[in-house]
Parts: structure tokens; C-alpha cells; sequence
């Protein structure tokens, strides 16, 4: 299992100063029943049914098909998103998690076999296609130095998301994922540096 880190005290932050950076909606174009979060909420369905559309006043947050942060993930930056299916999200949201910030560099190693063996690359920004750079077919193991990372199964940011925090994935099923296979990875970070 990863080593993750705790991303407590900026969730305490955010609830002393009574922001709401996220705000869920069921309609399209920001219509109907919502809910706010400022905080990692496992969830939410009591209060909504179905996401629509979000507003992202600020930070980064990766979104769950279920409660408990679990099924398909989805990530969200400082924006709007009227139409959520437009960006290939299901309309299926049941929990969310803040990603905290981070304004140091960023930092992940990636290796071609489990518990980091094999041929190995080291990544410090965004790139469309992991496995050009990488030379490899798959990539089984990696170590988050710094930042937060979101890995996708296909080139482009496309495909299924997956969110990694700082800490070691001895193998792929330790972010979650059924195959090694990705395409991209990126920074999460609200920047418009992409």
C-alpha cells in the first residue's frame, strides 16, 4: 500500500476561514440542488443526486463515481464546468477530495516493474506522452518525491485519472489501477501552466 501523507491541516485551514472553493451542482449551467465543500467529503449523495456542472473558486480536487473516494476519478482546477459531461465526467459524483497546494517543484520517478525496479524515468512537468519519453509499454511501480500528480490511462490527459500523492506505489494496484498502462501525467496544480 502507498505511504501517503497527511493533507489534514489545509482542510483545517480552509474550514477556519469559512472558504467554499467547490461547489457542485445537479443541472447544467450551475441549476438546481448543490453542494459546497472545503474539505475532503466522502459524501454526498444524501444531499444531491447527480453532478451537472461545477465551479471551482480555487485549488484542485479529485472527484469519485462513489462515496468513500472510490470508482472512476476526476480532476477539477480553478474554473467552470456547466456541462461536466462535455469534459467526459460522469454525472455519477458521490465524493470529493481537496488536493492541497503546492508551489515547490514537482517530482515523480517512474519505474517499468513493481517495487521500483527496472529501466526508470524521472519527471518534473506535465507530459502528454509518458511512454514516447519513457520507452516502455507500462509502467509498474513509481515514487512521488514532490507534489501531487494525476496519472491517465491514455496520451493527451485522456482516459481514466488517477490522483497520487507524495509516497511509494510498489505496484500499480497501489493507486488504484487494474493494468500499468499510462499515457500521461500531469501536475495537480490550478495554474494554467499545462
Amino acid at each position: 500500500m502507498a505511504v501517503l501523507t497527511d493533507p489534514g491541516p489545509w482542510n483545517r485551514i480552509l474550514a477556519t476561514t469559512g472558504i467554499k472553493p467547490i461547489t457542485l451542482y445537479e443541472e447544467r449551467n450551475f441549476q438546481g440542488r448543490s453542494v459546497e465543500c472545503s474539505s475532503d467529503r466522502p459524501d454526498f449523495q444524501s444531499q444531491i443526486s447527480r453532478c451537472n456542472s461545477i465551479q471551482v473558486e480555487s485549488g484542485c480536487f479529485m472527484l469519485y463515481e462513489r462515496p468513500n473516494f472510490q470508482g472512476q476519478q476526476f480532476f477539477v482546477k480553478r474554473g467552470e464546468y456547466p456541462d461536466i459531461q462535455s469534459h467526459g465526467f460522469s454525472t455519477s459524483i458521490k465524493s470529493c477530495r481537496m488536493i492541497p497546494p503546492h508551489r515547490g517543484t514537482f517530482r515523480i520517478k517512474i519505474y517499468e516493474k513493481e517495487d521500483h525496479r527496472g529501466n526508470m524515468a524521472e519527471f518534473t512537468e506535465d507530459s502528454s506522452q509518458v511512454m514516447e519519453q519513457f520507452r516502455a509499454h507500462e509502467m509498474q511501480s513509481c515514487t512521488v518525491q514532490e507534489g501531487y500528480w494525476i496519472l491517465y490511462e491514455l496520451p493527451n490527459y485522456r482516459g481514466r485519472q488517477y490522483l497520487l500523492r507524495p509516497g511509494e506505489y510498489r505496484r500499480y494496484s497501489d493507486w488504484g489501477a487494474m493494468s500499468g498502462k499510462i499515457g500521461s501525467l500531469r501536475r495537480a496544480t490550478d495554474t494554467d501552466r499545462y
